[in-house]
């Protein structure tokens, strides 16, 4: 199985974090794409172009591309510029974006927040014909972007039904964060039969999977906790979830996501020693 990391979004060198992966053998990292984020959060399109010119084989993830805050031709744009410049390395993951971070982002873009989940999949339909430089129908213009690139791998972001349906319809990979075992065996199993009804191959799964390795406070664990029942977990699940303790007890965790289906574990490590747990990460991540 594959394994990335998240790249810091804000405060430290994201070209030390990504040569430091790199090094350690993990297969890509990973920044959020957040316009108006609690917290401050750099670009994900410019530092992953930057970490692109820094490094040589090391996969460069969206995790994810919120699509409905961009004219669609624009992305496109983007995303065929950092496939150029980083030798085909991107993979993109996409996403409608949540209520996590509120509504001011939409506000700030003149996009209705309602309309996101029709918007994202509206920019899906056209954006791999884009991407590739073929003429393609955008708000009624024939639009041709040169030069083009070869279309990235679109890992899908969401848990629910919703983000199942439009992996199956658009994505090559599933890509769900903070959820069990169980909920990704279910919805590999869902994924198989909407493949089906949709005549496509059955997508690949990532998942996202909150870390702290090695001897982490328990109050800093207990804090990450409460935090992650904003994005719709309760305790009990953000319990279930989390990544804490030894390296034998992340490849556990690991290996059991596999088994349910996992093709890639993206680790999103919360405590500030980050280059400490990319070396744990990838110790987990090594065969025995």
């Amino acid at each position: 199985m594959d394994v990335g990391i998240t790249l810091p979004g804000f405060g430290s060198d994201p070209v030390e974090h990504a040569q430091h992966a790199e090094g350690l053998g993990l297969e890509s990292v990973w920044h959020g794409d957040h316009l108006i984020p609690v917290n401050p959060f750099l670009d994900a399109t410019l530092v992953l172009a930057t970490v692109a010119a820094a490094t040589l084989r090391i996969g460069l993830g969206f995790g994810v591309m919120v699509v409905p805050l961009r004219p669609v031709a624009w992305a496109a744009k983007q995303i065929a510029t950092l496939q150029h410049l980083s030798g085909d390395r991107v993979l993109l993951g996409v996403g409608s974006g949540g209520a996590a971070h509120g509504e001011a982002a939409w506000r700030a873009v003149d996009v209705p927040f309602a309309e996101r989940g029709r918007r994202t999949d509206e920019s899906l339909a056209v954006l791999p014909d884009l991407v590739r430089g073929k003429a393609t129908g955008v708000h009624g213009a024939e639009v041709v972007l040169s030069p083009g690139a070869v279309m990235p791998p679109v890992l899908v972001g969401g848990g629910g039904g919703v983000a199942l349906r439009r992996a199956a319809r658009f994505g090559d990979h599933w890509y769900p964060a903070f959820v069990p075992f169980r909920a990704v065996a279910a919805g590999v199993a869902r994924l198989k039969e909407l493949a089906e009804e949709c005549g496509r191959p059955v997508c690949a799964v990532t998942v996202g999977v909150s870390v702290a390795l090695g001897d982490v406070p328990d109050s800093v664990v207990e804090h990450r906790i409460r935090s992650m029942t904003g994005y719709g977990l309760s305790e009990e699940q953000a319990r279930e979830v989390v990544v804490v303790g030894s390296v034998a007890r992340a490849r556990e965790h690991f290996a059991r996501l596999a088994e349910a289906g996992a093709d890639r574990v993206v680790a999103m490590p919360f405590t500030e020693d980050r280059f400490r747990q990319a070396e744990l990460v990838a110790r987990a991540s090594a065969p025995e």
